[in-house]
């Protein structure tokens, strides 16, 4: 019964303890150049076909560039945990909520991609599942 209760008990702390990303001191920069770049361009590497309403550039750049400065924030923090960063990955994606019935297939994929850039860029490797509810409007 004691060594059922060590076991248990190890499980639980282990469980609760956070997951610290060990963010590259480059990020910071890395997020401001990708806040830069021109986004829904088309982009036959990814076969992208670019945005087809052009009113809607300016509001998803927008959105975008305000995850990432979500993304700066946590590395200016120093609570670089994968749930901080998760957290502002769902804070993003909601920030579509009023136009995700404007966006296609196309568009929600590369809204996808680009949170994925920010992701590569602080070593996040999920998005517990965020990205996949947001293209799949589950």
């Amino acid at each position: 019964m004691k060594n059922l209760f060590l076991f248990l008990s190890f499980i639980f702390i282990t469980s609760c303890q956070k997951t610290y990303i060990k963010v590259d001191k480059t990020a910071f920069d890395k997020i401001e150049a990708f806040k830069k770049k021109e986004k829904f361009q088309v982009d036959m590497k990814i076969l992208y076909p670019g945005i087809g309403n052009e009113k809607l550039k300016p509001i998803l750049t927008e959105k975008i560039n305000l995850a990432a400065n979500d993304f700066q924030k946590i590395i200016k923090s120093g609570n670089t945990d994968e749930e901080e960063f998760q957290k502002a990955i769902k804070i993003g994606l909601n920030r579509f909520s009023d136009i995700y019935l404007e966006l296609d297939t196309e568009n929600r994929e590369r809204i996808c991609g680009y949170f994925e850039e920010l992701m590569d860029i602080v070593h996040l490797k999920s998005s517990d599942g965020q990205l996949n509810n947001f293209m799949y409007n589950f």
